[in-house]
């Protein structure tokens, strides 16, 4: 017996969810984040490649099993919606480990002081997701027109990946991160895993607090592109939260495991510029056919895998990321 009734006579799954599926998401994602923040991570330590590959593991499991309990709750055409929403959000965000890659070369940040600057960067990437998560789904429940918008936006995205190199983010060239410097003190020094010290008795930024403001504004960013992407497959705002919560949870390990690796991927760009185009394609063309759950979940997996297995046939020996140049001194910028 379901715990929750489901619609699912629309074209997508319309959810009569409980206060309590909320509390209980709430609390398994802060319970997640605390375990890793006090007990997997307390100590500072350098990251290899084993225990990146098991946490990853271990957040895609995390993640998978949820959308059974998704299914066990409201059913399956809820828990495809949902499985849709994490693959896309998924392959969306590996592009954003490699420009993490690129913010903390550009600081010189030590590999034992990263996941600490990452795991603030997850939590506020949390919170600005629910934001346009929320406003979207409020956008397309009043203005059924904005789901043109978020398609051609989405169209208009893919063409972007084809013909523009995206290699794209080079720290020296931020106008954030010049104004950062403008406005808020910062120290060339760091001071352990501390965003603030005191130098002289003056309270200073570390380089860590402007890796995390870059960090963060990257990610509103990305969330342009890869929430409209998830609207197209639900707009259950319960089910596009979660999917991108259990995706984004898992990114720190996935960027341990993969941020020297961006050489290796040439052929990703193209594959998450077909996903975006297929779920522009999905978005306009709502009103006259309506792509099945399953059939959108089969055709991004097939995409992903073969962009991924493409990649690294043809560049079995590349490894390494380019990098910019390292941040000069406070008195040079």
């Amino acid at each position: 017996m379901l715990l929750a009734e489901a619609d699912v006579s629309s074209k997508f799954v319309s959810l009569d969810v409980a206060a309590g599926w909320w509390i209980a998401l709430l609390v398994i994602i802060g319970a997640l984040l605390l375990v890793d923040l006090l007990v997997v991570h307390k100590e500072s330590h350098e990251i290899d490649t084993r225990e990146a590959a098991i946490e990853s593991a271990v957040w895609i499991s995390i993640g998978l099993c949820f959308g059974l309990v998704v299914w066990w709750g409201f059913g399956g055409g809820a828990a495809g919606e949902y499985y849709s929403g994490y693959l896309i959000e998924k392959s969306l965000s590996v592009d954003n480990v490699f420009v993490w890659a690129l913010i903390l070369s550009y600081f010189n940040v030590p590999p034992r002081y990263q996941h600490r600057v990452l795991f603030w960067g997850i939590f506020g990437a949390l919170l600005m997701r629910a934001i346009f998560i929320f406003a979207g789904i409020a956008l397309i429940e009043r203005f059924n027109w904005v789901l043109y918008v978020f398609g051609a936006f989405l169209l208009f995205t893919a063409a972007k990946l084809v013909f523009s190199d995206n290699d794209h983010v080079d720290p020296s060239k931020s106008k954030f991160l010049k104004l950062v410097h403008k406005v808020v003190p910062l120290t060339d020094e760091l001071d352990g895993q501390r965003l603030f010290t005191r130098v002289n008795g003056r309270r200073l930024a570390t380089p860590l607090f402007a890796v995390l403001l870059l960090i963060e504004v990257t990610d509103v960013l990305f969330a342009v592109d890869s929430v409209p992407a998830v609207l197209a497959v639900s707009h259950e705002q319960f089910i596009v939260f979660a999917s991108n919560a259990f995706a984004i949870l898992g990114l720190r390990a996935l960027y341990f495991l993969l941020a020297d690796m961006h050489a290796r991927f040439s052929y990703l760009q193209q594959g998450l510029a077909i996903i975006l185009a297929f779920v522009g394609i999905k978005m306009i063309i709502h009103d006259w056919y309506h792509i099945p759950t399953w059939l959108s979940l089969l055709v991004i997996a097939l995409v992903l895998v073969a962009s991924v297995g493409f990649s690294l046939r043809s560049t079995a020996g590349a490894d390494t990321i380019s990098i910019s140049e390292p941040l000069p001194p406070p008195d040079e910028r």
